[in-house]
Formats: C-alpha cells, sequence, structure tokens
C-alpha cells in the first residue's frame, strides 16, 4: 500500500483481518501482523482508492445505500444525522451539539459494544463553518469515503467506517413520506437491544 504523503509502502495498514473481518492497523512499520480482535494472523492488505479519480468518485457513490436515496423520509425535523443500518432498521442520531462522542466507551454518545472500535474512536464535531469527523486517537482508524482520515470535513452522502460499522453523514430538509422504519438512538442500542 502507499502512503499518499511520502509515496513510500505503509507498513502499518490499514488490514483487513481474513477471519473475522475486524479492520487492523498495526502500531508500528515492521510489527507483528495479528488481529487485536480474534487473534489470527492472516492480514489483507486494504486496498483503498485514490480520492482524486473519477473511477474512486463512481465507486462512492454506488456504495450509498438505498435508504439514504430518499433521506427525507428517515428525518423528523430540518438538521444533520449520522445514519446507520443495524439490522433491518435504520439508526439515526440527530447532531445537536458541539460534540458527539463516537466509541465503545459507556461515555460515547453514538455507542458500539464492538473490539473493531477504540473506546474513544471519533469525534463529529459542528461549527458555523461545516460539520468535521476527528479521529480521537483510535486503534483502527476513521475512513471517510474509503481514505484514511485524521479530521475530514462532511458532505450530505460521505460514508464514514468506525470498526466495522459504516455510518453516513445527512443533512437535509424532512419529507411527509413514508419511510424506513427510524429508530431513535437514545432508545435502542447499536445491538438492538433497548436502553433503559
Amino acid at each position: 500500500m502507499t502512503d499518499e504523503r511520502t509515496g513510500a509502502l505503509s507498513e502499518t495498514g490499514p488490514y483487513r483481518c481474513e477471519q473475522c473481518g475486524a479492520l487492523v492497523t498495526l502500531s508500528e512499520p515492521g510489527a507483528r501482523r495479528r488481529c487485536d480482535n480474534c487473534g489470527a494472523e492472516t492480514l489483507l492488505p486494504l486496498e483503498l482508492p485514490a480520492e482524486s479519480t473519477e473511477q474512486s468518485m463512481v465507486a462512492s457513490l454506488r456504495a450509498v445505500p438505498p435508504w439514504l436515496a430518499d433521506p427525507g423520509a428517515l428525518l423528523v425535523e430540518p438538521g444533520e444525522y449520522l445514519c446507520y443500518q443495524d439490522g433491518e432498521e435504520v439508526v439515526v442520531v440527530p447532531l445537536t451539539r458541539e460534540w458527539t462522542r463516537i466509541g465503545r466507551s459507556l461515555a460515547a454518545d453514538v455507542r458500539f459494544d464492538d473490539p473493531t472500535v477504540s473506546r474513544r474512536h471519533a469525534l463529529i464535531v459542528r461549527a458555523p463553518d461545516g460539520v468535521r469527523v476527528l479521529d480521537d486517537r483510535s486503534l483502527n482508524g476513521v475512513f471517510v469515503n474509503g481514505q484514511r482520515v485524521e479530521w475530514s470535513t462532511l458532505a450530505h452522502g460521505d460514508e464514514i467506517l468506525v470498526g466495522r460499522y459504516r455510518m453516513h453523514f445527512a443533512r437535509l430538509e424532512p419529507n411527509t413520506g413514508e419511510g424506513l422504519p427510524v429508530v431513535a438512538a437514545a432508545a435502542v442500542a447499536p445491538g438492538g437491544a433497548e436502553r433503559d
């Protein structure tokens, strides 16, 4: 894999575990290639498309899930949201505060109880000049539209990969048509169990 900043091959990853599918980034070049999730040593290089090519932009557009094609059907009111699929349901998380924490910690606003997600994995920051996602020193990194980022400004429809979870950023006006079932993030945990 080529590091776009230096043009050199990156020995730290990202890799995908052939056994469990987890994303793995090594702590340092030359470190033992072993999955943090299942312990397997069969890590495959994760090939990421170059952001600037027209072909990767078309592929990125194809990766948008069908439920995001009419995102107004998912929303209750105008605003900015994180949306992700949990089984048959689409979870919609309104971004109403300046900071939204994503991670495995009980203190996270968007919590994924999964070993591929760091306790403090990512932050969504709302500012007058836009919404950004920041990597919060995660082990497996944060990817926006297939590119690993330290931070990135978000646009409607952008895919954010945190561990094995794919979320999409949406900014839109609501529509009154019938849509997919919407689950309030405060009511249902990512695993489907109800919270108190």
